[in-house]
C-alpha cells in the first residue's frame, strides 16, 4: 500500500509527499527494529533470572551435598581411627563393636549431583546469563571438578574395603548393612547428615558369628596394613574438600544461606 502511494506520488512528483511517506517507512523500520530488540532483550531478562533462580536451587543442594561427604568421611576417619588403636593394643573394644567399627572404615559415599542447569547452559552456550559473577564462578568451580568423584572411586576400590568384606561372613555383612550401615537422610537436612554413619547400634546375629567376624579380622595380615592407606586416603579427602578449598566452600554457605 505504501509503495503504490509512493509510485503515484513519482508519477504527479508531489516531492513532499514522497518526503513523508520515506519518513513513515524509516520511521516503521525504526520502531520495528527497537520492538524486536526491546522483546529480545526482556527475553534474555526473563532467560537470565530463571537460570540463575535455577542454579542457586542448584547449588544449594550441592551444598548440602559437599558438606555432608565431609561429615561422612569423618565419621569414616573416626571408626578407622578406633579400628588401628585396637589393632595396635592401644584400645579394648567389644567384638561386636570391633566388627561394625571395622565395617563402617571400609564404607565410601557417592555425592548425587545438582547439575542440571549448569550442563544445560554449557551445552547452549547460556552461561554469561549469569550476570552474578561469584555465583557463576562457584558453579564452574564446583561443577568441573573431578575431586568427588575421585573420593568416591577411591573408596570403592580400596583394598581395605576388599579385604574386609572378604574377612567377613554373608550374616554378619547382611546385619551390618541392615542394622549399622548409612542411615537414610532427607535431601537439604543438615541436622541429620550428622553421625549419618556413626551413630549406636547393635547387631542381630548370634554372638558367635560376631566373634568369629572379628577374630578373621584381627588374624589377617593385611588388614592393618591396608587400614592405614585407607585412613591416609580419607584424611587427604577430607583436607581437600574442607581446608584447601576455603573459598568454594566459603560461597557455597553463602548461597545456601548458611552460617557456620
Amino acid at each position: 500500500m505504501i509503495l503504490r502511494r509512493v509510485i503515484q506520488h513519482v508519477k504527479k512528483q508531489e516531492w513532499t509527499a514522497i518526503a513523508i511517506d520515506f519518513m513513515i517507512v524509516v520511521l516503521g523500520v525504526f520502531v520495528g527494529i527497537q520492538v524486536s530488540n526491546w522483546n529480545a532483550e526482556r527475553e534474555t531478562k526473563i532467560k537470565s533470572a530463571v537460570f540463575t533462580e535455577r542454579l542457586k536451587t542448584d547449588l544449594r543442594g550441592e551444598a548440602w551435598g559437599y558438606e555432608y561427604l565431609i561429615l561422612y568421611n569423618k565419621d569414616i576417619l573416626a571408626n578407622a581411627e578406633r579400628v588401628l588403636s585396637v589393632m595396635a593394643d592401644e584400645a579394648d573394644m567389644s567384638d561386636e563393636q570391633f566388627v561394625i567399627s571395622a565395617y563402617r572404615a571400609s564404607q565410601y559415599k557417592y555425592n548425587v549431583r545438582q547439575r542440571a542447569t549448569y550442563d544445560e547452559m554449557i551445552s547452549t552456550g547460556s552461561i554469561d546469563l549469569i550476570s552474578d559473577q561469584t555465583l557463576r564462578r562457584t558453579a564452574v568451580e564446583i561443577y568441573t571438578s573431578t575431586l568427588f568423584d575421585e573420593i568416591s572411586r577411591d573408596g570403592q576400590k580400596s583394598e581395605y574395603r576388599e579385604i574386609f568384606r572378604r574377612s567377613t561372613s554373608k550374616d554378619v555383612q547382611h546385619a551390618l548393612l541392615k542394622q549399622c550401615g548409612d542411615r537414610y537422610v532427607e535431601p537439604l537436612d543438615y541436622d541429620l547428615i550428622v553421625k549419618s554413619l556413626d551413630y549406636p547400634c547393635t547387631l542381630d546375629v548370634p554372638a558367635e558369628k560376631i566373634s568369629a567376624a572379628a577374630d578373621s579380622l584381627r588374624a589377617n595380615p593385611e588388614l592393618v596394613p591396608a587400614l592405614q592407606f585407607r585412613f591416609a586416603d580419607v584424611e587427604t579427602a577430607i583436607a581437600d574438600l574442607d581446608f584447601y578449598n576455603p573459598n568454594l566452600l566459603n560461597n557455597l554457605h553463602e548461597i545456601a544461606g548458611r552460617k557456620l
